[in-house]
C-alpha cells in the first residue's frame, strides 16, 4: 500500500473511531428522509452545535457524508456507497 493510500485510510478509520460520529452516521442514516438538519442531530447527543458541527466536517471531509446548506441551516446525507467503500477498505489491508 502507497503512503498517499494509508493516509486515506487512516483518515477514513480515524473519523469512525469517535463513538458520537458514529452515532451521527447511525442517525442520519436511520432517518426516513435520508437526510438530518444539523439543528435536530444536536439534541440526541447532548452535545453543543458547535462540537456537533465539526464532528460532521470530519465525517464530511472523511467522504462519509454530504453537506448541503439551506439558509441557515446545513443537512447532512450519507454519501451513496460511502459505507461500504469503508468496509472494504478495512477488509482489503
Amino acid at each position: 500500500m502507497e503512503a498517499v493510500e494509508a493516509q486515506k485510510r487512516a483518515a477514513l478509520l480515524k473519523a469512525l473511531a469517535d463513538p458520537n460520529r458514529l452515532r451521527l452516521l447511525s442517525i442520519v442514516k436511520a432517518c426516513d428522509t435520508g437526510e438530518s438538519c444539523v439543528c435536530d442531530l444536536t439534541e440526541p447527543l447532548d452535545l453543543g452545535q458547535p462540537t456537533v458541527s465539526h464532528h460532521l466536517k470530519i465525517l464530511v471531509d472523511a467522504g462519509l457524508l454530504h453537506r448541503e446548506k439551506r439558509g441557515t441551516w446545513a443537512y447532512y446525507s450519507l454519501v451513496p456507497g460511502a459505507l461500504e467503500r469503508a468496509a472494504a477498505a478495512i477488509t482489503s489491508l
